[in-house]
């Protein structure tokens, strides 16, 4: 199998073999440099460039770029600095009630859940969560605690432990039947596998830059859909929450009717241009291509793996797999097994007794084969 891309876009990756692109992707090199050239300009030139003007349109493109990735219009994107920035919004302006309930699995991220726990202290709303085992949930067990009482589902599209893939569809069926929103965190999925929104029927997608989108942190997006965009009043507002962003009367709070609404605050802007650019190279490549290449060096990684003698936690089944692979060794404590492979320079993560493994576009199977051999020398 032929390497996915020229090394050159991620100089990063002959520096180690990288192995952690759930944790942070090694960043595309063009985005690295659109965020030092913009703080470059603005560092000597002040406003000389970095105008009105420019402020006002400085997420023009990554609205267009994340609208291309997830099959959607510009007007549905907002940008935000996090996506639990953006979900805490969220979660205010919805702000389910005491009759209500938020649906959600154990083993989900944290930031995931945090912001509709954070609300439910205040509403009282009760959150109901599936329960998970070495970093998997039956969906089954998700959509039976939906009711008609429930507000919003909100997972993640991939869960960071052990790598399961949702059915995104099959969930939001059975949230929109009982009058649910659908809510998907989708930092583990973006960029890795292809995402359409329109298919999935989803109400809400959020997504960081810095793991599988290969871009910096400090900026992420949201989708919202059209039905939501003139209803929902933000949690967080701030000067850039008016439609006429540069009227600067504060007794005044007229709210734009697109996802703008929720774009409310100075941020570090060339952290917006560096997510843009690294959209625009996954998309050149292909997100389709990325996910077959990736689910390629997991998948041979997962038979080496077992090959040593190892247990792997991550679903085997084709629609849940993805290209995370967590695993552990039942004579080796993984803790001194993650630490070996650093000192050689092999990147991965540990999790809870696991080690997870997330090769990205950058790698290719030697890498693959480096890291096994190596870990047969600690087995």
């Amino acid at each position: 199998m032929k390497p996915l891309v020229d090394p050159k876009d991620f100089p990063a990756s002959r520096k180690s073999l990288y192995l952690n692109a759930a944790s942070v992707a090694l960043m595309y090199r063009g985005a690295a440099e659109a965020v030092v050239e913009w703080q470059e300009d603005l560092a000597h030139n002040g406003t000389i460039n970095f105008d009105e003007i420019a402020e006002e349109a400085v997420f023009d493109n990554l609205h267009e770029a994340a609208a291309r990735l997830l099959n959607v219009q510009p007007d549905d994107i907002a940008v935000g600095t996090s996506a639990t920035e953006l979900l805490s919004s969220l979660a205010w302006s919805i702000a389910p009630g005491p009759e209500a309930n938020v649906v959600s699995t154990d083993i989900v991220f944290p930031s995931t859940l945090y912001p509709w726990a954070r609300v439910a202290r205040h509403t009282n709303c009760e959150i109901r969560l599936a329960k998970g085992e070495n970093g998997y949930a039956d969906p089954i067990d998700i959509i039976e605690l939906i009711d008609d009482n429930t507000a919003v589902v909100s997972i993640s599209h991939v869960e960071f432990v052990a790598g399961q893939r949702y059915d995104l569809t099959r969930i939001s069926e059975a949230a929109h039947s009982h009058n649910a929103l659908f809510v998907v965190d989708a930092t583990q999925s973006a960029g890795m596998l292809p995402i359409d929104v329109q298919d999935s029927l989803l109400d809400v997608l959020v997504t960081g830059s810095y793991k599988w989108l290969c871009g910096p942190f400090g900026v992420s997006v949201m989708y919202l859909a059209p039905h939501l965009q003139s209803k929902l009043d933000p949690g967080l507002v701030g000067w850039r929450s008016h439609k006429d962003m540069w009227d600067h009367r504060a007794y005044r709070l007229e709210l734009p009717d697109t996802a703008k609404r929720f774009e409310f605050s100075t941020m570090a802007y060339g952290c917006a241009i560096g997510m843009t650019r690294s959209i625009e190279y996954l998309l050149e490549v292909g997100i389709d291509r990325i996910f077959t290449y990736t689910r390629h060096l997991a998948d041979t990684l997962s038979r080496g793996l077992k090959d040593l003698g190892a247990e792997i936690a991550s679903p085997e089944n084709d629609g849940e797999r993805t290209a995370i692979v967590t695993a552990q060794f039942p004579t080796k404590d993984s803790a001194t097994v993650a630490q070996h492979l650093a000192q050689h320079q092999v990147i991965v993560s540990k999790r809870g007794d696991f080690i997870r493994f997330s090769p990205h576009l950058y790698n290719d199977l030697g890498d693959v084969q480096q890291a096994l051999e190596l870990i047969g020398d600690i087995i």
